[in-house]
């Protein structure tokens, strides 16, 4: 009887510093660490904005794109287990970076915790306005007849990734075009200087609709609801399926359980907020809120299927 009432005794003692952490977290500001630039960030900021609102204390959004994300993942890895630091990052550097990279700097399972999903990013294909291709029908003729150039946001992102896996599934060649700017993409097309790229829906969408540059194919599984008429990479390549392509929150590794039920509720509510749907059908992001057991079943899932593209497709490790 004493030992079981010795137990309940530890539990309590345990279970209260746990509750203080959480009835007393934030009181002070709260960082978030973007490893996603672009559309990515700017849902971030507004969401940061919401968060801070709620919770009565200042979120800020610090940007670290770095190295396809990995500076800022890293900068959290090594940050304190306390709230006050957390990471906005994609597949990236959570996944990407440690399957073609021998010397990452941290384990994306190990030195992190996993808080929330976020949003599934909405892709595109897009070539120049006066481009012959006009469907990835095109596309994959174009490449048999020579090699084609495809720009993307960089190497290991899942833009590139996107081009390895449809020259297996087309058997077609393709020379990759990285750049350091995923905007850069987009300005090369409509310069006529790039014959194709993999973009960000939300980037491309609006100089698509003003002509000057046109979007072939949504690389997703599914076409997008806001624009049903555009066909899937894989409607015009049978076998081509595209790798993941998410964002989420994490804290750094051993994060407390109360301040992780904290974050994922106040992020959950912010982007529910009535004006948040609009916002990422804009930028071409599908909103995917998550349990954080659920974002670590991804990470599980996920890590595997990138070391198969990267063995399928002979990428080099460096």
């Amino acid at each position: 009887m004493r030992t079981i009432v010795n137990a309940v005794m530890a539990a309590a003692c345990i279970a209260a510093p746990l509750h203080a952490v959480a009835q007393a977290y934030p009181v002070k500001l709260v960082r978030v660490v973007t490893a996603v630039g672009g559309g990515g960030e700017a849902i971030t900021r507004v969401i940061a904005q919401k968060m801070g609102e709620s919770m009565g204390q200042p979120v800020i959004v610090e940007s670290q794109t770095g190295a396809s994300g990995s500076v800022g993942a890293n900068m959290i890895a090594r940050a304190a287990p306390d709230g006050y630091n957390i990471l906005y990052a994609a597949t990236n550097s959570q996944v990407y970076r440690l399957v073609l990279s021998k010397n990452t700097p941290y384990d994306p399972i190990k030195d992190f915790t996993s808080i929330s999903l976020l949003s599934d990013a909405v892709l595109v294909v897009g070539v120049p306005a006066n481009s012959s291709i006009r469907n990835m029908r095109d596309f994959v003729e174009q490449a048999k007849g020579g090699k084609l150039f495809y720009g993307t946001s960089g190497v290991g992102t899942t833009h590139h990734l996107s081009g390895e896996l449809l020259q297996l599934a087309a058997n077609i060649k393709l020379t990759h075009v990285p750049f350091k700017d995923p905007s850069l993409v987009a300005t090369e097309l409509i310069a006529g200087r790039l014959e194709t790229g993999f973009g960000i829906f939300g980037t491309m969408y609006q100089q698509h609709t003003s002509g000057k540059l046109r979007i072939i194919a949504i690389n997703n599984v599914k076409r997008y609801g806001r624009t049903p008429d555009l066909p899937t990479v894989g409607e015009g390549v049978p076998g081509y399926e595209p790798p993941p392509g998410w964002n989420g929150f994490f804290g750094p590794g051993n994060l407390p359980r109360p301040i992780v039920q904290r974050l994922n509720s106040e992020i959950h509510k912010a982007s529910n907020a009535p004006d948040m749907k609009e916002r990422f059908d804009q930028l071409g992001f599908i909103m995917t809120l998550s349990t954080p057991e659920e974002l670590d079943a991804v990470l599980k899932r996920d890590l595997p299927r990138a070391a198969k593209i990267v063995k399928d497709a002979a990428i080099p490790i460096e």
